[in-house]
């Protein structure tokens, strides 16, 4: 009897919950015009349906979406109706649009999600905001720290320099050789010009070798890998590791084995597993209802804007592409995703992405 009580009170705070109706705002710039728009367009397909998919689980929820391109002004889209009843609105993508949106939001309490690069510091004073987006520099203090606690003093760190020029990874790589350099860890730093010879002086035969290069571009890292078979088919003793960067995933489809071979992991804040039954039936619901293909880009837009919608909208936790983890910002401040992941291509083909 005790259970059979539980269960229907647990069964009607369920209908309770499904009753109350969750109004959610798009304020963003959904045209055809740019590329921005079509890219926000897509990022709307995916909210529209994880809404479809909460409505078949018993949620009420109505969606109310304004078009917010990159001159306008949101006071008069602030001003529409239903505007103010909303529980959370996705947006804006572009900075000058932040604070007039916070503000509004602040008013009236309501969550506004943030999900894409902007500059400016709004949520250390707007406990509504929920930013996403992480900057480039947070991404690479993360992904120090993680090399740092991944990778004991019993690694070898080889460093190659591939000669790129346009290259912006030398503020990870200075960072990286400082920590390591303070820890008393000896690196060896190598060139893809080197001859194979010189190339081989680089590595250890005793210890496993960590490879990081200096670029994230697909030639050099085409022509690193290179090299590294090379020496690994004259030195079959040689154990390495590679820690890459978040645009390796774009190549992945060309160099997963050699990435399983050298034992690859890949740092990021996405993870798109086109293998997973679940990413797979996302993939033809979103070709029925729309008649066409995502576009092809990292992270997936329909795909980031489903997982934020089931976090904001459904509260659920899991996801297929992007993991939340939010910091509250401060005793007056909004929330800031911290969600980090290491991709790791295994020697034995599998892939698997650890959240941290």
């Amino acid at each position: 009897m005790h259970r059979i009580l539980l269960f229907i009170y647990s069964l009607f705070c369920t209908v309770c919950v499904f009753s109350q109706t969750v109004n959610v705002g798009v304020m963003l710039p959904l045209h055809d015009v740019d590329g921005d728009g079509r890219r926000m367009v897509e990022y709307y397909r995916g909210i529209l349906m994880a809404v479809d998919q909460l409505k078949q689980d018993g949620m009420n929820v109505n969606v109310h979406a304004w078009n917010v391109p990159i001159d306008a002004d949101p006071r008069p889209t602030l001003l529409q109706k239903g505007a103010k009843e909303c529980n959370v609105i996705f947006g804006p993508l572009y900075t000058k649009q932040v604070k007039l949106m916070g503000d509004f939001c602040k008013s009236y309490g309501i969550k506004m999600v943030i999900p894409f690069s902007i500059s400016g510091n709004d949520v250390d004073s707007n406990p509504q905001i929920y930013q996403v987006y992480q900057s480039p520099d947070v991404l690479n203090t993360t992904a120090i720290k993680q090399v740092a606690e991944h990778f004991s003093a019993d690694w070898h760190p080889v460093f190659i320099d591939c000669n790129d020029t346009t290259s912006r990874k030398g503020v990870f790589t200075f960072a990286l050789r400082n920590i390591l350099e303070q820890r008393g860890v000896t690196y060896n730093i190598t060139n893809l010009n080197s001859s194979p010879a010189m190339f081989a002086k680089a590595f250890s035969l005793t210890k496993p070798n960590l490879v990081i290069l200096n670029t994230g571009r697909s030639p050099e890292l085409t022509r690193a890998l290179a090299k590294l078979d090379e020496l690994t088919e004259a030195n079959s003793n040689v154990q390495i590791s590679m820690f890459g960067y978040t645009e390796w995933l774009m190549y992945a489809k060309l160099n997963r084995d050699r990435f399983c071979k050298y034992d690859t992991y890949v740092p990021s804040t996405f993870y798109y597993n086109e293998s997973s039954v679940l990413t797979q039936s996302f993939l033809a619901k979103y070709k029925a209802n729309f008649g066409q293909d995502m576009m092809y880009a990292l992270p997936h837009f329909a795909l980031t804007g489903y997982d934020h919608a089931m976090y904001f909208i459904g509260n659920r936790r899991q996801w297929l592409q992007t993991p939340l983890i939010f910091i509250k910002q401060g005793a007056n401040g909004g929330y800031r995703n911290t969600a980090f992941m290491l991709v790791h291509y295994k020697p034995n083909g599998a892939v698997e992405a650890v959240t941290y």
